[in-house]
């Protein structure tokens, strides 16, 4: 059985539905354990349902039909060590269910469309990610899947894109500034004219000057470095993957880039790059690698997207192992 939290740490993971929050979550319970993470999906705190955001025009990525204030007071409590009665909304009536109890946790992940949107939730979080999928990769993963798997006409797919962009543009991709870290999946510069987007270019874009938060990197802190990892030690077949690291600018803030074109044959090979890298925060040379191996069936495991959220939970790792330490140093004393 889980003890009782000391203290809750609390992190925010954003972005657009469809970019990869649920494989995210999937691998952040992986590391901590199921019972030591409570997720909070803030779809929750609609302050609309289905039929008023039909009715009014007002879409769910539209602040006015989400109840920022409900959201903050209970977020709050929660990261107080109180528990709540949670609203819950119902994705498959399109209403609200009545609410839930949530107790407080160890870590308290609330996820979706806004968690860094309001500045009182935002500065309620000790850690927060953005998963970012660039245009062409979003909408060539839409067209396949809801062209493939739900009989849609591309016309239709492409509607439904263009239909949400003015309200994501306003309201959700902002967010990503204010993020400690960005998960960027771009289409690959290893293809020309490349339209199918199975190949990947994803950027971890790690804010610098954030208390506590030291930026993994590839061979000499500070540095520009292009790599194109040994052939003989990285099977990769066509088209080759390459490296970058190196500092840059973004939203303003001063940034470190580490970025992976291309995709991994054997993932067991990892390890090879793994030992390339610095201020991973893993606990022991190769860690990285096994957390990808654990689950090499979730999406994205073998280009930098699985790379790179796992990093990003080692990172989340080391910031709630240095938030609870003043807390067993008290105890101890």
């Amino acid at each position: 059985m889980i003890s009782k939290p000391d203290r809750v740490v609390l992190i925010g993971v954003a972005g657009d539905s469809g970019c990869g929050k649920s494989t995210f979550l999937r691998r952040l319970t992986d590391l901590f354990g199921e019972d030591f993470v409570t997720v909070i999906c803030l779809d929750d705190y609609h302050s609309l349902d289905r039929k008023q955001r039909k009715e009014t025009g007002i879409t769910a990525l539209d602040p006015r039909a989400n109840n920022f204030d409900l959201m903050y007071e209970q977020i709050k409590a929660l990261k107080n060590g109180e528990k709540i009665d949670k609203p819950i909304y119902n994705h498959e009536t399109g209403l609200l269910d009545p609410a839930e109890v949530i107790e407080p946790n160890h870590i308290i992940v609330i996820e979706g469309l806004h968690p860094l949107y309001d500045e009182r939730v935002r500065n309620l979080l000790d850690f927060s990610v953005y998963l970012d999928i660039s245009d062409e990769v979003k909408i060539a993963w839409k067209i396949q899947r809801d062209m493939a798997e739900r009989g849609h006409t591309y016309e239709d797919v492409l509607a439904q894109i263009n239909a949400r962009k003015p309200d994501f543009e306003a309201y959700i991709d902002p967010q990503k500034g204010f993020a400690d870290v960005v998960i960027q999946v771009l289409p690959t510069q290893l293809i020309k004219n490349d339209q199918e987007r199975k190949v990947l270019r994803v950027q971890m874009i790690q804010r610098d000057e954030v208390e506590g938060f030291e930026a993994a990197y590839l061979f000499d802190e500070g540095s520009e470095i292009h790599w194109t990892p040994c052939g003989r030690k990285l099977t990769c077949s066509y088209p080759g993957i390459k490296m970058y690291y190196g500092p840059d600018s973004y939203y303003g803030h001063s940034v470190s880039v580490l970025e992976v074109d291309g995709q991994f044959d054997k993932l067991e090979e990892v390890i090879y790059i793994e030992q390339h890298l610095s201020k991973t925060s893993s606990k022991y040379t190769g860690e990285l690698t096994e957390l990808l191996l654990k689950h090499r069936e979730y999406p994205g495991s073998n280009n930098g997207t699985g790379l790179f959220q796992v990093l990003v939970g080692l990172k989340m790792r080391a910031t709630y192992e240095r938030l609870i330490a003043p807390e067993k140093v008290a105890v101890s004393a």
